[in-house]
């Protein structure tokens, strides 16, 4: 992704030309030098998809950060969304405690690696407690602990050139972040939820915790990272499976 685009630089160049139709149009042309157009930009919802994608980078271009919150407030109730994988591969790791499960990491960076559970929980770590807000209107609020993301891919060294991180589930989910989610100090590699290790139901061995994206970008059940300059060519081209479902690959909040 181009370098962080200051307010100035985006107001200056015409964004806030994007009141009416036209307007939509020039601001699409602007975000497009800048390296600001998602992967699902297409179809008549286009033009705002990257508008609002574009704003957003604006916006939090500094590192914005998600609200964390205190521990008197985690909530008492953790709706679980969507059914852990029945795969004979996932069954046989849950019962071995994951013993035998790594997580893959290629594409372009400098050191292809895999890691297992133990290796990822003898770096460093962090926790935080989030707001994990569902699309489909629940939320609650968990603490996480983890590995920083950035700690990772610096770990196994990312390419100048990579644009996105694309993240694969046992589950057949995929999705996808760019560059400022993939290093942001609060985007985790999560193995635990409440101080126990994360449970089948929440996404173990390893979820995605984005808190600046509504949940359905914190997909479960990892087993594979892939560095990338571009997203054409992974599944439909549109950034993850979502989009073919009917949301939006960039869901920040």
């Amino acid at each position: 992704m181009s370098g962080t685009v200051s307010r100035r630089k985006w107001l200056k160049n015409g964004a806030a030309t994007a009141a009416g139709a036209a307007g939509l149009t020039v601001a699409v042309k602007i975000a497009d030098r800048y390296g600001l157009i998602p992967p699902d930009c297409g179809g008549i919802w286009g033009p705002g998809v990257a508008l609002t994608y574009a704003s957003q980078r604006m916006l939090t271009s500094g590192h914005s950060m998600a609200r964390e919150f205190n521990r008197s407030e985690i909530s008492k109730v953790t709706p679980v969304s969507g059914w852990q994988p029945k795969t004979d591969e996932y069954q046989r790791m849950k019962k071995n405690g994951f013993k035998e499960w790594r997580l893959t990491i290629d594409g372009l960076v400098a050191r292809p690696s895999s890691f297992s559970l133990e290796e990822i929980k003898r770096m460093p770590t962090r926790s935080q407690i989030t707001h994990q807000a569902c699309e489909e209107g629940w939320s609650f609020i968990a603490e996480w602990t983890g590995v920083p993301l950035s700690y990772m891919l610096n770990l196994v060294g990312i390419s100048p050139k990579a644009n996105y991180v694309a993240y694969f589930a046992f589950d057949k989910a995929w999705d996808s972040v760019d560059m400022p989610d993939a290093l942001h100090p609060q985007t985790l590699l999560a193995y635990g939820m409440n101080g126990e290790d994360l449970l089948p139901d929440h996404g173990a061995p390893i979820r995605l915790r984005v808190p600046r994206q509504l949940g359905q970008k914190s997909k479960k059940y990892l087993w594979k990272m892939t560095v990338l300059d571009s997203l054409k060519n992974v599944g439909d081209g549109r950034g993850g499976i979502d989009p073919s479902e009917g949301y939006t690959w960039y869901m920040g909040i």
